[in-house]
């Protein structure tokens, strides 16, 4: 028996195989082209690269599988959030999906917050409008692409349109569905206020399911195409956040997760909808039936990392991984950088401050700082970024029992420490921390009776591997440089030009 879960991620597609004890069996993964990016803050991408890619990704996991394709119980899918895939009369793409990290719609932020108010924007939606967000792409198409718009039928996310071509529904996930702004989020159900407030039609959007719920079967000409068995179950699944978290067993109140990948990611599973009054943090449906999740983002988590090694280099090649040698040479810089405090806003912000213009910087220089000073402030400043997530949700009455670390700031020891150290909290990492692609796995197994639960199927495959206790003293000193660190984005808020 095997589960395969497929990731439909920014820069590839991965396809992952288990078994009923979450036991890896074989994955793949096949990039993407880069995202296009017409106009500065505009990003876009061709669902059909992440059809090929998919398919690709599939054939390469089952040739390297001990397993075969009619040994397949279910799938499950995942992906990036906030795409707009539009689908004409004939199921013909009409232009590139703008994805989630396009900022061009900050008119249309400003419209709907505005149309609908941003207090009722909030009840209907449990969010803020935001640039990122599916609905404003739709409104920025319709306003300034209104021929392309008119020949517009079907909107899918983008992991539903791999879905579509695997089966033929149009369907969707509860959680994928929450960063629409158009899911009735406390009531898991398309808000039909807010498709009359912007004049859609509710037969553009797909069906909405809860994670585990299956949604079709792969029709006999794909499963032909890509080597798999006609009629294999597909399962709703979830956002790739939610469905990640699901990988690392962020189900129940109490246990949280912060992820460092392209961006930083803080979420807290709940049992119901918990909203902050000011939207700093995201509040999504869950991938796992009748429970929600509350999300803090920072846009550019591992992005500052890796802006600072394509930029500027890893030292020299000795031959191991660059990030290690970046990590290595932060660790001779002592804690707290000598004062050097990093503002990773390179992609705008979205935790705490929703402000898509918020521009990065680096503070605090001497002629005596090196560049292992610079590094360890990168990572310290994007530990400090999530801090603020977990601030927000301290205030929030959100229980943070245990935090468990995922993506790149995971692999590293320095990161795990200083993760440890800025929480003021033990942190934990996982035996297996596969992403986005496991979760979907595991909520395909829910769906086809493998387990009788997302709680059962994390109780039997997620297990914890490392523990870091903060240091007492490294921790009084980065409270007092988070303090620090708190003080930048007000200050530099007040520069002409800083966030234009």
């Amino acid at each position: 028996m095997a589960l395969l879960g497929l990731d439909v991620g920014t820069s590839g597609s991965r396809a992952l195989l288990i078994d009923e004890t979450g036991s890896i069996i074989a994955s793949a993964t096949e990039e993407h082209e880069d995202f296009a990016s017409p106009q500065p803050g505009w990003a876009e991408q061709s669902p059909d690269d992440w059809w090929r890619a998919s398919q690709m990704a599939v054939r390469a996991a089952l040739t390297n599988a001990s397993c075969s394709s009619s040994d397949i119980r279910g799938i499950g899918l995942s992906g990036q959030m906030h795409g707009s895939v539009l689908l004409g009369a004939d199921d013909t793409i009409i232009r590139p999906a703008l994805i989630w990290c396009d900022q061009r719609t900050e008119a249309e932020c400003q419209w709907l917050t505005e149309q609908v108010g941003r207090e009722r924007l909030v009840e209907l939606t449990s969010n803020p409008a935001l640039t990122g967000f599916t609905l404003p792409k739709l409104l920025w198409i319709r306003a300034h692409e209104p021929k392309l718009w008119n020949k517009v039928q079907t909107v899918l996310l983008p992991k539903d349109y791999v879905r579509f071509k695997l089966t033929g529904e149009r369907a969707t996930d509860m959680a994928d569905a929450s960063g629409t702004l158009l899911l009735d989020v406390a009531r898991r159900q398309w808000s039909a206020e807010m498709l009359k407030a912007t004049d859609l039609d509710y037969g553009m959007l797909p069906s909405v399911h809860e994670g585990p719920e299956i949604t079709g079967q792969l029709t006999p000409r794909v499963a032909d195409q890509i080597g798999l068995t006609a009629g294999t179950p597909v399962v709703a699944g979830g956002g790739d956040q939610s469905a990640g978290a699901v990988g690392m067993g962020i189900v129940k109140p109490g246990t949280v997760s912060a992820t460092i990948g392209t961006s930083g990611v803080v979420f807290a599973a709940t049992d119901q909808p918990t909203l902050d009054p000011e939207g700093r943090v995201h509040t999504f449906c869950h991938a796992v039936p009748n429970r929600w999740h509350t999300m803090g983002v920072t846009q550019a988590a591992g992005l500052s990392l890796s802006w600072f090694r394509s930029r500027f280099g890893a030292g020299e090649d000795d031959g191991r991984n660059p990030y290690d040698r970046l990590t290595d040479e932060a660790a001779t810089a002592p804690t707290g950088s000598d004062g050097v405090l990093w503002a990773p806003y390179l992609m705008g912000e979205r935790t705490p401050y929703l402000d898509s213009n918020a521009r990065g910087a680096l503070v605090g220089l001497t002629a005596t700082h090196t560049r292992a000073h610079v590094v360890r402030a990168i990572l310290e400043g994007v530990a400090f970024s999530l801090q603020d997530s977990f601030t927000i949700l301290e205030a929030m009455k959100v229980p943070v029992h245990e935090i468990r670390l995922g993506g790149g700031g995971a692999r590293s020891a320095l990161w795990r420490q200083i993760q440890a150290n800025v929480y003021r909290q033990q942190v934990t990492t996982l035996a297996t921390e596969e992403g986005a692609a496991y979760g979907a796995a595991l909520l395909a197994g829910v769906g086809t009776g493998v387990w009788a639960s997302v709680d059962e199927a994390c109780d039997t495959t997620v297990t914890v591997a490392t523990r870091t206790d903060p240091n007492d003293a490294d921790a009084a000193l980065l409270e007092r440089q988070y303090a620090r660190y708190r003080t930048l984005y007000p200050a530099l808020k007040t520069i002409p030009g800083f966030t234009k």
